[in-house]
């Protein structure tokens, strides 16, 4: 193979380039009419009535709706934006799931289950439910249409993403999960599945009259309920079960990777008394800036190796990288593994690793400088070194390379080369990459705790369940593509345990009333408190506080500070309400008062986590003097960023966190185990198939 650049162009009609990035979704959807009206203290409201209502229309939230229409669930979804969010406007460009044959090894669940809990603080029978639901996940999508690529022999195209040492990450292209969207949406449309659009939940109403709490429904603002008798639009949705798939809490962080308006429901929930697990557990990494448009900066858009530069406030370039790395070629390796090692990991700071380049992209943002991305030049020189080439490669970097053909000289010919989607997908959102370098950041990509479900996705609130994002399913690390899959099976799981009920009745209107007046109570108060606190002012308060104390590097010494602060904030809104200076601030208002409480229950985790002797450990670096462990550069120790180092036996346990009586509490507990797998047999477990005893 020559690095001339004289190879073989790839050549794919820019129509099939546009059908893969430009995805429309459908335009048409059955929708359901209110099943009557209540009159409450002089505002008419609408009341749904179903036997399960999923609350948001992403991936994970649609694979559910549409398993439970066909098993004959009277299902209704309701959503804010109808097919928008984290899956449909960002998210994930792959999935990963078991492995039928990857470099002639191939897989098992059991394999696939270690990968997946590899990192800790992963219950084992939810990373095998995962490994095992995961061929039915990704075979059903390929069914509807999902067009996940094969060789001419039928097998799926795989290769090799973070956290995984199999190859078990296959790809439709950037807009994997929009694709997957974008084909579960047609499926929902083709089996009649109903939706109420622009409805926001703002409170989950609970049945608690007899021995067990249980789900009753939700109170929501509804835009197409707005009138002259009902100005804020509420509405009222009653179900004995639900399904929370709203996404995670994209708004807690000021850097941050998500779509605008990205609140999921972890506030939601923790107001409702929900449980909640992991919620120290993020990740970070590369991506462009939220402001214009958000994208994970991993795969092939590193591993071509572009020249990362920084322009201070004078308009001067610096080769930043070059003070962190000793070798030219070590730099360029280092750029190349963010692509399979994206998210931030504080091991990898150690030792020349890939996560010293988003230490030092960290470092020159403080610094106030922009970062770029120039995939028209190669990595510059460390000072008193050979310039970049080709012909000095790492041989993981050099082999990769080789084998997709993209020895080529110019990072965008490589990028051109091994994945041109990647060039079309700025470009359709206005950025060519191609002929301008493309500002990025280190942002918040992903929440890997949230709620706490058992191996059928319910939560600590009996009939109501937790899915994608929203759900805490997730450990310390996870492959990447990982969640895509948890999502799509648990939308399965879910499913199945709410259809093997007997048909439920709906808890009557009249019994909630006290529930529903509280909240039309609070947006009355909140439409006439002018004296109320800000929702802009909220919203700096929190972003500014996360991200500067509870990102990915986290001085120890300040968590308590934070989490001091966000209580703060919690009493003062509690005291002193929101002011909602318009109807239609009324959802956003209930939106930033739950953000509020995500905030102080991270914190309390991430406090009582440290407190116990927590170390660094996923994506977040802790750092302190009394740090065991120090990056070190080029030029020197990185004394500022020296931090503690994970216990083992943290990995052996979740942090419980819970809300009642406008306290937090945080209670570790141990992993739950697999069963054992060696003493089931056919005859033996399918009578508790045919009766139904496995959902119980």
């Amino acid at each position: 193979m020559s690095v001339s650049g004289k190879t073989m162009a790839m050549i794919i009609p820019q129509k099939t380039l546009d059908q893969l990035t430009d995805v429309a979704m459908p335009k048409h959807t059955a929708t359901r009419q209110p099943d009557e009206m209540l009159e409450l203290e002089g505002i008419t409201v609408p009341v749904y009535r179903c036997e399960a209502l999923v609350v948001g229309s992403g991936a994970a939230g649609l694979r559910a709706a549409v398993e439970l229409k066909r098993r004959n669930v009277d299902v209704l979804v309701a959503t804010q934006t109808l097919f928008w969010g984290t899956s449909a406007c960002s998210g994930s460009d792959k999935q990963t799931l078991h492995t039928a044959a990857t470099s002639n090894r191939g897989d098992n669940f059991i394999h696939l289950a270690n990968a997946l809990s590899a990192g800790g603080a992963m219950d084992a029978d939810t990373a095998y439910v995962e490994a095992t639901g995961s061929i039915e996940a990704f075979a059903g999508l390929k069914y509807i249409g999902l067009p996940l690529p094969e060789d001419r022999y039928g097998a799926t195209l795989r290769y090799q993403t973070d956290h995984d040492e199999a190859g078990r990450a296959t790809s439709c292209g950037p807009r994997t999960s929009r694709l997957m969207v974008k084909v579960l949406a047609e499926e929902a449309n083709r089996l009649a599945v109903p939706f109420v659009d622009h409805s926001t939940i703002i409170r989950l109403l609970i049945d608690d009259h007899g021995d067990n709490r249980r789900i009753a429904g939700a109170v929501a603002i509804n835009t197409g309920a707005r009138s002259a008798g009902n100005p804020a639009g509420v509405a009222i949705y009653l179900c004995p079960s639900l399904v929370l798939a709203a996404g995670g809490p994209g708004e807690l962080f000021r850097d941050s990777v998500y779509p605008n308006r990205c609140f999921g429901s972890l506030g939601l929930a923790l107001e409702a008394g929900i449980h909640t697990v992991n919620l120290t557990e993020n990740q970070f990494g590369i991506g462009t800036r939220r402001d214009e448009f958000p994208w994970n900066l991993s795969g092939t858009y590193v591993q071509c190796m572009p020249y990362i530069y920084s322009v201070d406030q004078h308009g001067e370039e610096h080769n930043f990288l070059a003070d962190y790395y000793r070798t030219t070629q070590e730099l360029a390796a280092n750029i190349f593994r963010k692509g399979y090692q994206w998210p931030i990991h504080a091991t990898r700071m150690l030792n020349f690793g890939s996560s010293l380049v988003d230490l030092a992209i960290f470092t020159e943002s403080q610094q106030g400088r922009t970062l770029y991305m120039d995939f028209n030049r190669n990595p510059l020189a460390v000072p008193g070194d050979r310039p970049f080439s080709l012909h000095e490669l790492d041989e993981d970097v050099a082999q990769y390379l080789t084998n997709n053909e993209a020895m080529l000289a110019m990072p965008i010919e490589r990028l051109r080369r091994m994945n041109p989607l990647a060039i079309e997908l700025y470009k359709h959102h206005g950025h060519d990459i191609s002929t301008t370098p493309l500002p990025f950041n280190v942002n918040h990509q992903h929440m890997n705790g949230g709620l706490a479900v058992d191996m059928w996705g319910e939560t600590s609130l009996a009939g109501c369940f937790a899915v994608g994002e929203a759900a805490g399913t997730h450990g310390v690390t996870r492959p990447g593509g990982a969640a895509l899959n948890a999502g799509q099976v648990f939308g399965q799981r879910c499913a199945r345990q709410i259809a093997s009920k007997s048909k439920p009745t709906n808890i009557p209107a009249s019994d909630l009333l006290p529930q529903i007046r509280l909240c039309t109570v609070e947006i009355d108060a909140g439409m006439n408190n002018e004296q109320g606190l800000n929702i802009a002012h909220i919203k700096q308060e929190i972003q500014q506080r996360m991200s500067d104390k509870a990102g990915f590097i986290c001085q120890a010494e300040e968590v308590k500070g934070a989490l001091v602060a966000a209580r703060e904030l919690n009493d003062r809104i509690r005291e002193q309400g929101i002011a909602i200076p318009f109807a239609n601030k009324v959802a956003v208002s209930f939106q930033w008062r739950h953000m509020a409480l995500a905030s102080e229950a991270v914190l309390s985790a991430l406090d009582f986590y440290i407190n116990n002797g927590g170390g660094s450990r996923g994506a977040r670096a802790i750092c302190s003097s009394q740090g065991e462990e120090i990056p070190v550069t080029r030029t020197g120790v990185l004394e500022q960023y020296r931090f503690i180092t994970e216990k083992p036996e943290h990995r052996q346990q979740q942090l419980v966190v819970s809300y009642q009586q406008s306290q937090f509490t945080v209670t570790p507990q141990p992993l739950r185990q697999l069963d054992n797998l060696d003493a089931i047999f056919f005859e033996k477990n399918w009578p508790d198939f045919l009766t139904g005893e496995i959902y119980r």
